[in-house]
């Protein structure tokens, strides 16, 4: 690869990190061409991107902001999965293709700035999408007060049964 291809190939690249603060370093074992379209497909579908890097290269472009923990993981064929939102859903769609396909691991990644171990990835990939987690929360907020509405509405209720029930018996 010539030099200015290569300087180019960065650039994109360091423009690719600038404008996504989430991504994941991957490892692709003997995967088929078939399955890397696949994958290409899957994430492009749902607004994320994948690309096959240089260790070199993506060495170069990385910005000074990225945690230095993850530069050792730049070694064997590797692949970076970008987002620039819900690093959750990437989460899960690498994890599902990876236990489908048997040819993707993930090394390791960063995550809205902080570095994240391939241990920890698992542990990401199963936490609830956003939208589910302030689902959840507001009905946590809501479920005392409806308690305590019921709780108040109980005796007007039951007042409205007795009068009822009176009438029925004249």
């Amino acid at each position: 690869m010539k030099r200015e291809t290569k300087l180019k190939t960065a650039d994109r690249l360091a423009d690719e990190f600038k404008a996504n603060d989430t991504f994941f370093l991957l490892e692709f074992k003997k995967m088929p061409v078939a399955q890397s379209v696949e994958l290409r497909k899957l994430l492009k579908k749902n607004a994320y991107s994948y690309k096959v890097v240089k260790n070199r290269i993506a060495l170069r472009a990385l910005p000074a902001a990225i945690p230095a923990d993850v530069k050792p993981f730049f070694v064997r064929p590797s692949a970076i999965a970008f987002a620039d939102h819900n690093p959750i859903g990437l989460a899960r769609i690498l994890r599902e293709f990876a236990a489908q396909a048997k040819t993707l691991t993930v090394k390791a990644g960063v995550v809205e700035g902080v570095f994240l171990s391939a241990d920890r990835f698992a542990e990401l990939s199963r936490l609830n999408s956003r939208n589910d987690l302030l689902g959840k929360l507001g009905y946590l907020l809501a479920y005392p007060l409806r308690q305590f509405q019921t709780t108040w509405q109980a005796p007007l209720s039951g007042m409205g049964r007795l009068l009822s029930q009176l009438k029925n018996q004249k």
